[in-house]
């Protein structure tokens, strides 16, 4: 998955799937861009950066202010909304 770039203050939504043994879980968030960044979790990955699994996260802050940590992979989509 190639990872595209967004900046803070870009307005986007992001639809994820979870496939599941019957069917497709899809959950989506719209929300205003706050960082985009690669960051290691506490999971012990071989032959990777720092033997740790790395996910590329997308932080947004929703309207009500609520922020979500959105982890993306090639289930995800984001269309940017401005």
């Amino acid at each position: 998955m190639t990872l595209q770039m967004y900046t803070p203050g870009q307005n986007v939504k992001v639809t994820q799937q979870v496939p599941r043994l019957t069917g497709v879980m899809v959950t989506t968030v719209e929300g205003t861009v706050v960082k985009q960044e690669q960051a290691k979790t506490g999971s012990w990955y071989a032959h990777s950066k720092d033997h740790k699994l790395w996910l590329d996260r997308l932080t947004l802050k929703k309207a009500d202010g609520e922020i979500v940590v959105c982890n993306l992979d090639q289930y995800s989509n984001v269309e940017v909304l401005n």
